[in-house]
Parts: structure tokens; C-alpha cells; sequence
């Protein structure tokens, strides 16, 4: 059983040594233990921290590409390396590296394909009373896109096996934290959290500039993934108000008639129709965009064994230039 631990690193050349110090070099139940960091872009010395220390793996891209595409690239590589489980920290050393015990320990028991650790939020000194409020609400709002319990969406702290790795798509640029998630509910991969402990800010997080930034990026990831997943159940509640309130204008406007008063009545019955009409087209994108996800399930499926195939095929570069 092979443990890859995965860190996106974007000139974190000051932080880096601190978060691979603290990461496990044995854990029960584990054979080996090797290490890969993404480079997105870095303009300093990330690589050579990273080199000097030993880690076996680095994927580099020559710009920065974002967290998204990052994770996405860290997946590929830690599979092209034959990783049976893979763990996916923080290189500001934001989550306690003894914790990564707790988080593959669902996989090697069979539970769960993905495990996600949960940040005590409220305990957290370094999050404002704004924040915290927004990570729970935020959280909810994932819960309920997603049909899952997990309690800490927006953690980066979290483990996979190597099915659920190869069954993941980022469609977005901005983050994975969410979308996977979503897409994780919807495709029904099994899926738990684990309680975790943080370590002290070393580092403001880089993800947003501003708390309201954050939260009207994340609405937008979680709207997207959400239509993307489960696009008839979207469309039909975006069609249901336009046709309540056409339906209701059109009773009115045969009350009126059943009581020889339409006449100036012609134009809420135009009204009526035009969202009526309006409502109906919404449902139909719904049931178009349904089919679409159903041949995008298939695809799914068609790369998950394409996937398969070419990883069982173990490379021994650990360096990939994109």
C-alpha cells in the first residue's frame, strides 16, 4: 500500500521545511511513504526546498494556473506514481501532519473512498466571528447541494483512494474543495469526515483577498456544480416561479371572463403567457441539460477506464513539465 502526500505550493519556499517536518514518515497499515508538491508558477526557491529535503516528486507548471488545475495536475502525478492513497495539506502547515493517520484510516478499513478533515472552527483564534459564521453557513449550503453531512467543505485537508482520484473532474478554475465535493454526492462515492486540529497562522491564506470576494466565489462554484450535477432538479426550480405566477395571472384573467369583465384585462393574459411560455422553455433546457449530464456520466465512466489502463502503467519520471 503506497501513501503519496500531495502539496500545491505557490513560492512558499518560506514555509515549506516547517510543513514537510511535520509530516508522517510511517503509519500501520502503510508499506511506503513518498511525497510530491505542485509548483504552480513559483518565482522562488520552492523546488530547491523541496528537492533538498527529499521529496521524490515535484509536477511544475511554468506559470501560475491556480489551486483548481494544481490539485487536478498533483492527482495525475501522484497516480502516474502508483499511489494507492493519496493526501492532499496545506505547504503554510495549516493542519497537524499527525492527523494524516486519522484521515487515511477510513480508506484502509474499506469505509470510504474520500475523507475529509474537519477544522474545529469555532476553536480557531486566527478566523473573525465573520468567517467562522460563513465557513458553517457556506458548509450547509455545500451539504445540501451535495446530499452529504460533510461539516467543513472548504478544507484542502483530505484523503482519496486511488478509485475516487480517478474519478474526480475540476471543471472550475478557482478551487476543488467545493466541486469535488458536489460531484462526490452526486456519483455517489462514499464519503466521510474525520475531526482534525490546525496549527497556528504562519501565513494570511492566499486563496482570497477579502472575506466577501471569498464568499461570492465560492456562491458561484457551488451554483455551478450544482447545475452541472443535478441539472433537471435546478431547472425545474428555476422554471417553477415563472409558471406559478403565469398560472395565477391566467385564473385571474378567467375569473374576469367568467364575469363578462376581460376586456381590460387583455394585457396580465399576455403577461400570463409570455411566463408561462418562458417557465416551459427553462424546463426544456433542464431536460436537455439531464440528457447532456447523462452522456457526461458516460464519458465519465470511459475515462475512469482509460484512466485505469494507462496508470497500471507505473512511470519511473517523477517530474512532469506542463
Amino acid at each position: 500500500m503506497k501513501l503519496i502526500i500531495q502539496i500545491p505550493c505557490y513560492n512558499e519556499a518560506e514555509t515549506l521545511e516547517v510543513a514537510l517536518n511535520d509530516l508522517p514518515k510511517h503509519i500501520d497499515g502503510i508499506d511506503e511513504i513518498e511525497y510530491l508538491i505542485i509548483n504552480d508558477g513559483s518565482k522562488d526557491n520552492t523546488v530547491d526546498v523541496a528537492r533538498k529535503w527529499g521529496v521524490q516528486n515535484i509536477v511544475s507548471f511554468k506559470q501560475n494556473q491556480g489551486l483548481a488545475k494544481g490539485f487536478i495536475a498533483g492527482l495525475d502525478g501522484c497516480l502516474r506514481s502508483g499511489a494507492d492513497i493519496i493526501v492532499n495539506t496545506d505547504a503554510d502547515d495549516q493542519y497537524k501532519g499527525e492527523d494524516i493517520e486519522k484521515i487515511v484510516r477510513p480508506i484502509l478499513d474499506g469505509e470510504a473512498d474520500i475523507v475529509i478533515g474537519a477544522r474545529p472552527i469555532d476553536d480557531t483564534e486566527h478566523f473573525s466571528f465573520v468567517k467562522k459564521k460563513l465557513q458553517h453557513f457556506g458548509s450547509w449550503i455545500v451539504r445540501k447541494a451535495s446530499s452529504t453531512t460533510i461539516p467543513d467543505a472548504p478544507s484542502g485537508f483530505r484523503a482519496f483512494s486511488r478509485e475516487a482520484a480517478m474519478k474526480l473532474n475540476v471543471v472550475n478554475d478557482y478551487t476543488y474543495t467545493l466541486e469535488t465535493i458536489v460531484q462526490a454526492g452526486r456519483e455517489k462515492i462514499p464519503m466521510t469526515s474525520v475531526p482534525i486540529r490546525t496549527n497556528a497562522e504562519l501565513r494570511p491564506s492566499r486563496l482570497f483577498k477579502s472575506i466577501w470576494g471569498y464568499v461570492k466565489k465560492s456562491m458561484i462554484t457551488i451554483l455551478r456544480a450544482y447545475v452541472l450535477y443535478k441539472p433537471l432538479k435546478a431547472f425545474s426550480l428555476l422554471c417553477l416561479p415563472f409558471l406559478t405566477v403565469g398560472m395565477a395571472i391566467g385564473v385571474r384573467f378567467l375569473w374576469f371572463m367568467a364575469h363578462g369583465t376581460s376586456g381590460g384585462h387583455v394585457q396580465s393574459l399576455i403577461l400570463g403567457c409570455t411566463l408561462i411560455i418562458i417557465g416551459f422553455l427553462i424546463f426544456v433546457i433542464g431536460v436537455m441539460a439531464d440528457t447532456l449530464a447523462a452522456n457526461r456520466r458516460i464519458l465519465q465512466d470511459v475515462q475512469f477506464h482509460v484512466k485505469s489502463m494507462e496508470y497500471m502503467r507505473r512511470t519511473a519520471e517523477n517530474q512532469f513539465e506542463i
